[in-house]
C-alpha cells in the first residue's frame, strides 16, 4: 500500500503571514508518539518525504487523546522551517498498533550489549529531553540511556536514585544501554 503525494491544495494561514503554505495529504505510520511530550511522528510511505512532526493538538482537533505507535494515518501536511509537520488527522487506523514491549530497538544509534546484568543508579532522567545517565559507581565511564530504550523495555520513566539492571555495550560516545530491567530495592550500586 504505497502512499502517493496528492494534488497540492491551498489552506491554512499562519496568523501574521500573507502566504498559504502548501498542504497536501501523506499516508504513513506512527513512528512513536509520548503523550507526556506532547508530539511524535509519523513515517511517511513515501520513502522521498521525511518523518512528519506531529503534534497533539493536531491530534486534539480529531478527536484523540493519542496516537498508538505503529498505527497507520492519513493526515494532511505542510513544510515549515523545521520539516514536514501534520496540520489535519483524515484517519487512524489502530489495527497495526503496537504493544511498547513489542517496539523493535530504535534508537539513534543500534548498540549490542557486550556486558552481563550490572546494577546501576539513575543519575538523572529528563522525559522531555528524552534521556539520561546511569551510573555503576564512582571512577565508572555514565552510560547513556535513551527513552526508547526503557519504552522497549517496558519502563514509562527513571527517577533520580533509582536502581535498575542494565546490559550496555559501545555507542558512538561513550557507554549506552541497551536492556534494563527493573533492580534492587536498595540504592546503592553493587558490582
Amino acid at each position: 500500500m504505497g502512499g502517493k503525494e496528492l494534488p497540492r491544495t491551498e489552506g491554512l494561514t499562519q496568523p501574521g503571514s500573507e502566504t498559504t503554505p502548501d498542504v497536501f495529504e501523506v499516508s504513513g505510520a506512527i513512528k512513536w508518539f509520548d503523550p507526556s511530550k506532547g508530539f511524535g511522528f509519523v513515517v511517511p510511505d513515501e520513502e522521498q518525504l521525511s518523518e512528519v512532526f506531529l503534534h497533539v493538538d493536531c491530534l486534539r482537533s480529531a478527536g484523540l487523546q493519542t496516537a498508538h505507535e505503529g498505527a497507520r494515518v492519513v493526515c494532511e501536511a505542510t513544510e515549515t522551517s523545521k520539516g514536514l509537520k501534520a496540520v489535519r488527522i483524515c484517519s487512524v487506523d489502530d489495527s497495526t498498533a503496537i504493544l511498547p514491549s513489542q517496539l523493535p530497538h530504535r534508537t539513534h544509534v543500534d548498540v549490542t550489549p557486550d556486558s552481563e546484568w550490572e546494577t546501576a543508579l539513575v543519575e538523572w532522567f529528563n522525559r522531555m529531553r528524552g534521556f539520561g545517565f546511569l551510573s555503576r559507581g564512582p571512577g565508572t565511564p555514565d552510560i547513556f540511556v535513551h527513552m526508547e530504550t526503557l519504552r522497549r523495555c517496558g519502563f514509562t520513566e527513571l527517577r533520580p536514585g533509582q536502581t535498575v539492571l542494565v546490559r550496555y555495550g559501545k555507542g558512538a560516545d561513550g557507554l549506552m544501554a541497551a536492556e534494563l530491567k527493573p533492580g534492587h530495592a536498595s540504592g546503592q550500586p553493587s558490582h
